[in-house]
């Protein structure tokens, strides 16, 4: 029941991160072809609870699909398993939460 639950929420966060992606691309491609400096981004992303939203959103999505990925590499490669395993895959998980949080907070907040 727990590989369902793990291939399911990598489904789904996967599902969620495919037009995050392609709207991140899009805003890059339009900032570097506008020839926006990162003081004009800053200015534009900081304050707003749109971006804070997106960004947040991203966040969440990408660290739960990589660390539930890595999870199988490293069963796979490292033999490891239970409690070891889903440890790893929770340290993965916070680790990337955590820096992902402060970037969000970073580019939106401050």
């Amino acid at each position: 029941m727990l590989d369902l639950k793990l291939y399911m929420a990598q489904r789904i966060s996967a599902m969620i991160m495919a037009p995050l992606v392609l709207c991140h691309i899009a805003v890059m491609i339009y900032a570097v072809q506008g020839g926006l400096s990162t003081a004009e981004i800053l200015g534009r992303t900081q304050g707003s609870v749109f971006w804070f939203l997106f960004y947040g959103t991203f966040v969440i999505a990408v660290s739960v699909h990589a660390a539930i990925g890595l999870r199988v590499i490293a069963h796979e490669w490292l033999r490891l398993t239970g409690f070891w395993l889903s440890t790893l895959t929770w340290v993965i998980c916070l680790v990337l939460l955590f820096m992902g949080a402060r970037a969000v907070v970073a580019v939106t907040m401050l």
